[in-house]
């Protein structure tokens, strides 16, 4: 029997099989066979979301049999530190031949997703891959085409769709609340200290990242695509390089004794983070990766203001820009309908009770222990033409992405089949659409043209996501 099927057959008869035999009961439940998961890519976010939160929080119906990555010495210190004790590999095959696990987890560098989604799926396994799904629209094929193949299933981490105030604005949208919806203007703001981590590490280059337009929007896009329940048909953009790289009159190799850090505004010191230092300063030596390069580094080559025209093909047009280098970190949202119009923001300092410091905003996003502020919230006003505005509060959570992260953890491990109205789960078409965006924005700078979103892909953009 299927662990799902098991699940929902236990849960039906629990109460009688206790009152009938509970050691029986107790005895058969115990004997469930754990999901088996394993794991490529032992970065931060790996070992810490997909990794240590697991271990604290599923271990009683999963269990890690393989951990994966190219660096030795991270793979050691992820074992230690998720507290785990499975066999760990450098060699992706044969931890997927000797460790066989039902469900890969991805979480390598981007421009390595397809080579460990097309194998996971070819040994047998489903896949939870993280965003973005891949970073350019050959591989995006080529998993398309092993999906297919296989008959198995990719998810992507989209867990922006589960945070407390996206998930307002897709209720109020699904209701229609302002009537149809025919235009969205979206505008996100990366600060000096989470925008500029970017550009210290592999995410600088666009050949592992695929540029922000990939590795960063694509949490956006896809809220785009999952708000509207339609696909993008065409992308014009612009993009520049104007603020990181190239931009400086000095630069050095790394912030670590760099000669410039009194005058320079983004040295960081890296030294006093004791996690990031046994994770990454300790293993450089087995891969040469520096997590604390310069952000003046010559060979920076992705965009860091952006700006992206979005036709959908249920005819809503968007508006949206990104920028790296903004004094504060945040997000301004309008939707404008037939009917009227809904706003809403995150984070803009001139609020009084949204206030954060923005050296520590990202960290507190990130917390997975975060419980919900009783007295803040996040806003959203809902306007009539020739109306009333009303306001609509959301309770706020700041950490966990909005509270999103454990909502799609407990989708994806706890209750995989509990029911899903708004459509917050994410497959591979939604990964898909959500990089093709991004993609398409990049070749339309690139080459000074729209792009049209068929082009990239067999993938036939339809007006509502259903088809």
């Amino acid at each position: 029997m299927e662990r799902r099927t098991f699940i929902k057959a236990s849960g039906a008869f629990a109460v009688g099989g206790l009152l009938i035999n509970p050691s029986a009961t107790l005895a058969q439940s115990s004997m469930a066979a754990k999901k088996r998961i394993a794991m490529v890519g032992t970065g931060v976010r790996g070992i810490g979301f997909w990794g240590k939160t697991l271990v604290e929080n599923y271990s009683d119906i999963l269990e890690f049999v393989g951990l994966c990555d190219i660096n030795p010495g991270r793979l050691a210190f992820a074992k230690k530190y998720m507290g785990v004790n499975c066999n760990t590999y450098t060699d992706f095959d044969a931890m997927m031949k000797e460790a066989k696990p039902e469900m890969l987890i991805v979480t390598t560098v981007d421009a390595t997703h397809h080579e460990f989604i097309v194998k996971g799926l070819e040994y047998g396994a489903e896949v939870f891959t993280e965003k973005p799904l891949t970073t350019d629209e050959v591989k995006c094929q080529l998993i398309l085409d092993a999906e297919r193949r296989t008959g198995r299933k990719v998810r992507v981490g989209f867990n922006y769709r589960y945070g407390t105030l996206f998930t307002k604005l897709k209720e109020l949208l699904a209701e229609q609340r302002v009537g149809l919806i025919t235009s969205v203007d979206f505008h996100w703001y990366l600060n000096t200290h989470h925008g500029a981590d970017y550009f210290r590490r592999w995410h600088g280059f666009r050949e592992k990242s695929g540029t922000l337009l990939v590795h960063k929007a694509t949490h956006h896009f896809d809220l785009l695509n999952w708000w509207l329940d339609s696909d993008p048909v065409e992308v014009h953009a612009y993009g520049k390089l104007e603020h990181y790289g190239k931009n400086n009159t000095f630069r050095g190799m790394k912030c670590r004794g760099c000669e410039h850090r009194e005058k320079c505004k983004f040295f960081w010191d890296m030294t006093k983070d004791d996690h990031l230092m046994r994770l990454y300063a300790d293993n450089e030596q087995h891969d040469g990766y520096i997590r604390d390069s310069c952000v003046w580094r010559n060979e920076i080559d992705i965009f860091d203001k952006m700006a992206v025209q979005i036709k959908y093909a249920n005819d809503v047009q968007v508006s949206y820009s990104l920028t790296a280098y903004s004094p504060y970190e945040g997000l301004t949202i309008a939707f404008n309908g037939m009917n009227g119009r809904i706003d809403s923001w995150q984070d803009l300092p001139w609020r009084q009770e949204e206030k954060v410091s923005q050296a520590d905003r990202h960290a507190r996003e990130m917390n997975q222990a975060a419980e919900p502020e009783s007295t803040a919230y996040d806003e959203i006003v809902v306007s009539e033409n020739f109306g009333k505005s009303e306001l609509v509060q959301v309770p706020l959570v700041r950490g966990g992405h909005g509270g999103g992260d454990k909502r799609l953890q407990d989708k994806l491990f706890r209750n995989p089949d509990a029911p899903d109205p708004l459509k917050h789960a994410a497959g591979l078409r939604d990964g898909a659409m959500s990089i093709l965006i991004g993609v398409a924005a990049r070749k339309s700078i690139d080459e000074g043209r729209p792009v049209k979103i068929a082009e990239l892909t067999d993938l036939t953009p339809h007006p509502t996501r259903n088809q």
